[in-house]
């Protein structure tokens, strides 16, 4: 006895302070939110990220009881934005809306410093959209195999718009070379707008590009769609067949999705969970995603966790692969 009670006595502040943790994670979700919440968006004002915070952002703060604001941080690959949150504090007043090429960045940029999975609590996976291989009508091809048998005939000599060099329309370019065997020459452009402009212009022959971007063009008979991305088809282009019909297991999607940092409390991550998918089941706020193109999906975060570490691995896989290293 004479020693176990020093032991004992050793070991009551680290259980009273254990106890006060417990104690205070319901607190928390009870007193939350005490202030604004702020919904880092780490590109610039107007881009497709942008779009979805803002659109989700009012029907969020309703649903919270505090305003929601929408904070642009722009930097190298969204970077910097996505370091700040990681190492903000854990109390549900910052959130972080990444896009597809969160799970890449590690992979792209020298010394990220945050881990995808470990450094971030998954709240939902908002949304979710096919890449789709769109040509210029005078390549002459309206299918995928016709497609293939041009691409593999010309080489390098055929030219692929990308959105960026360190965006999903460029590695999804790659993951095609890598699966498909083609070795188009790639021209990369600040943003998929202009990089459309180009191929609509006749500057490049196809682009691997959003469907929200390639859809009204598609319509309008300005360029062949001749593949999607994703696993299945889309209900936009039902006659447009998929990758994976050729090439079994191929998959690319864009999406959008919210984090916390790491430490979040869960009572508090599902109370945001709750939140959001109240938000993205209002018939406005899916009809506007879905004439972008986007699938609303809305999941647990569980799935938005799982989603990031299939990702992480895939495009870990095609960038060492490929070597790609950003200039």
């Amino acid at each position: 006895m004479t020693l176990a009670r020093p032991l004992l006595q050793r070991r009551l502040p680290a259980l009273f302070a254990l106890a006060l943790v417990s104690a205070a994670a319901p607190l928390a979700a009870q007193t939350y939110p005490a202030k604004p919440v702020r919904m880092v968006v780490p590109t610039s004002a107007g881009g497709v990220t942008d779009v979805i915070a803002r659109l989700i952002a009012p029907g969020l703060g309703a649903a919270l009881g505090q305003p929601v604001i929408v904070e642009n941080r722009i930097g190298a690959g969204g970077v910097p934005a996505t370091d700040a949150v990681a190492k903000a504090a854990p109390d549900g007043h910052t959130l972080l809306v990444v896009f597809d090429s969160f799970a890449a960045n590690p992979y792209l940029f020298k010394d990220v410093p945050y881990d995808v999975v470990r450094d971030f609590a998954p709240i939902s996976l908002l949304v979710r959209s096919p890449q789709v291989v769109v040509v210029q009508p005078k390549l002459g091809v309206t299918s995928f195999r016709e497609f293939i048998a041009v691409a593999k005939a010309r080489g390098p000599a055929l030219n692929c718009a990308t959105a960026g060099p360190a965006t999903s329309s460029r590695l999804t370019l790659e993951l095609l070379r890598l699966t498909a065997g083609i070795e188009p020459t790639a021209v990369h452009y600040k943003g998929g707008s202009p990089a459309i402009v180009a191929l609509l212009g006749g500057q490049v022959d196809m682009m691997v590009v959003t469907l929200g971007l390639a859809l009204p063009h598609v319509k309008a008979g300005k360029l062949v769609a001749v593949a999607v991305t994703s696993g299945r088809r889309s209900a936009q282009l039902p006659d447009v067949a998929t990758v994976a019909e050729f090439y079994p297991g191929f998959e690319s999607q864009s999406w959008a999705g919210v984090l916390a940092p790491a430490a979040t409390p869960r009572e508090l991550v599902a109370r945001l969970n709750a939140a959001l998918l109240r938000v993205l089941a209002q018939p406005e706020v899916r009809e506007t995603l879905n004439a972008q193109g986007y699938e609303t999906v809305g999941s647990t975060p569980e799935v938005l966790g799982e989603w990031i570490r299939v990702e992480s691995t895939r495009w870990g896989r095609v960038i060492r692969e490929r070597r790609i290293e950003l200039e």
